[in-house]
């Protein structure tokens, strides 16, 4: 059973749904901030997902790139919670900027 799935209320209630289970029934959804940068070489886009550092995908399409993020997100987290870890606070409204850095080119 994949994190994020809607659990029927016998699972719920059952005495033998799993820990990370019983968490799903009464979880809040969770939002992360992922980063898609088109992908140059490939084409499609690299995601990044600060909380998860470890976690890397991609996807041709934004479509693809979110849904392939939502799907490791949702692995990581179910990899930390049957490890008995907490996964990463989520961060989705942590305000972001982004700039631009110019250097000089050493080899001119």
């Amino acid at each position: 059973m994949r994190f994020g799935t809607v659990l029927d209320a016998a699972v719920c209630e059952g005495a033998k749904a799993a820990r990370w289970e019983l968490s799903l029934c009464m979880a809040a959804p969770l939002a992360y901030r992922v980063i898609l940068e088109a992908d140059p070489d490939d084409g499609g886009y690299v995601v990044r997902i600060p909380a998860f550092p470890h976690a890397h995908t991609q996807g041709e399409t934004v479509d693809d790139a979110l849904a392939n993020a939502r799907e490791i997100i949702e692995l990581s987290i179910e990899i930390a919670t049957e490890r008995g870890e907490e996964p990463p606070a989520p961060d989705a409204d942590v305000p972001v900027r982004v700039e631009r850095v110019t250097v000089n080119d050493p080899a001119a």
